[in-house]
C-alpha cells in the first residue's frame, strides 16, 4: 500500500475489518514490524484524534513517530507553484517535502480545506504533492476532500456493535455555527457505500454532496422520514460542496435548529446507536440527552482510530 486514501486503497473489507479485529485484540503483536522506522505526521491543522491514534499506533507497532506543525514547527510552507515569494511563506512544498521524506519511511498528512477555491480543494492540490515529491508511502490524516482514517474506524465500530447482518445507516447533516469542510462525510459515505450496509443520507436542498462520493445511496431530504428504522445515526455538519453552483462552495447556506440531533428524532430508530466523529457542538450537533445515553458511541468509535490507523501502517510496513 503506497497511499492510503480512499476506500478503495484497503482492498477488500471483510479482510480488512478482520484484520482489524487482530490488531485490536493484539496491538502489540507486531511491534518489531516498525523497529528502525519512522513515520513523520505533519499537521496543517489542529487536531486531537487524528495526532494521538497515529502516534500510539506508530508506537503499538514500533515506529518513531516525529510529529511536526506546520507554521509553528516550521516554516510557513507554499503549496502554489508560479507564485512570487515575497509574503509570509518562507519555503515551498517542492522543497519542503523532499526534506522531510528523506527523514521517514512514512508520511502522514493533515490538510483541510481553504473552501474558497472547489477546484484547488477537489485537486487535492497538497495531498497530491506529497505523493508527487515525496516517493515514501502517504497516509490522509485528513484532507481537502477525504478522511479514511475517520471512516475506516467508523465501519470497525459499526461492525462491532451491528444487531442485524445488514444495518440500516443514516448519514444526517446538523447544524453548525462555522462553515466545515466535506471530507467526513464524503469518506463516511465512500466507504458505507462499499460496506454492507443500507446507507442514507439526509441533508437540506443545496448541500449534496460530490457524487463521486455519494454514489448509488439513496438521499432524503426529509430528515425524520431518512431516520425512520434507522440502526445507527451520524450526524455531521458540512458546508454547500458547491455541487451545481461552484459560486456557493464552503458556504453556510443553513443552521436550522431543526436539524439538531435529539430525542425526537432518535424515537423513530430502531433504537439506533449514535455515531459522531468529534469534537462536536452540544445541542447544536446533537443534544446532551443524545450524546450521554448509552446508545452513543462515540468514545469507542474514537478509540477505533488507533486500530484503523495501525492497520493502514502495519500493510505499508509489510510491503517495504
Amino acid at each position: 500500500m503506497k497511499t492510503f486514501f480512499n476506500v478503495e486503497d484497503i482492498g477488500d473489507l471483510s479482510k480488512a475489518l478482520a484484520e482489524a479485529k487482530e490488531v485490536k485484540n493484539y496491538p502489540f503483536k507486531w511491534k518489531r514490524l516498525g523497529e528502525n522506522k519512522t513515520i513523520m505526521l505533519v499537521f496543517f491543522n489542529s487536531s486531537l484524534r487524528t495526532r494521538l491514534s497515529s502516534q500510539k499506533a506508530a508506537l503499538n507497532l514500533g515506529m518513531d513517530p516525529i510529529v511536526l506543525n506546520i507554521g509553528q514547527d516550521s516554516w510557513k510552507l507554499e503549496d502554489k507553484l508560479g507564485v512570487v515569494m515575497d509574503g509570509d511563506k518562507s519555503e515551498h512544498l517542492r522543497e519542503a517535502i523532499p526534506v522531510m521524506a528523506s527523514y521517514c519511511d512514512i508520511i502522514g498528512v493533515r490538510s483541510f480545506a481553504g473552501l474558497t477555491d472547489r477546484e484547488y480543494d477537489y485537486n487535492e492540490t497538497v495531498l497530491r504533492q506529497f505523493i508527487d515529491y515525496g516517493g515514501k508511502p502517504v497516509i490522509s490524516l485528513e484532507s481537502a476532500t477525504v478522511h479514511p482514517c475517520q471512516a475506516f474506524a467508523d465501519l470497525i465500530t459499526i461492525e462491532e456493535f451491528k444487531r442485524k447482518a445488514r444495518p440500516k445507516v443514516v448519514m444526517t447533516w446538523a447544524p453548525h455555527p462555522r462553515a466545515l469542510p466535506q471530507a467526513v462525510p464524503n469518506s463516511f459515505a465512500q466507504w458505507m457505500n462499499a460496506a454492507d450496509v443500507d446507507f442514507v443520507i439526509t441533508h437540506p436542498e443545496g448541500y449534496e454532496l460530490d457524487p463521486r462520493f455519494v454514489g448509488g445511496a439513496k438521499v432524503e431530504y426529509d430528515q425524520m422520514k431518512a431516520l425512520e428504522g434507522a440502526d445507527f445515526v451520524y450526524a455531521k455538519n458540512w458546508s454547500c460542496p458547491g455541487v451545481t453552483d461552484p459560486s456557493k462552495y464552503g458556504q453556510v447556506l443553513s443552521r436550522d435548529m431543526g436539524w439538531t440531533v435529539d430525542e425526537a428524532h432518535m424515537a423513530v430508530t430502531d433504537n439506533a446507536f449514535f455515531m459522531h466523529c468529534l469534537p462536536v457542538r452540544r445541542n447544536m450537533i446533537v443534544s446532551d440527552a443524545v450524546i450521554d445515553a448509552p446508545t452513543s458511541l462515540v468514545i469507542p468509535e474514537a478509540a477505533n482510530r488507533v486500530v484503523s490507523a495501525q492497520v493502514v501502517m502495519k500493510r505499508m510496513l509489510e510491503e517495504m
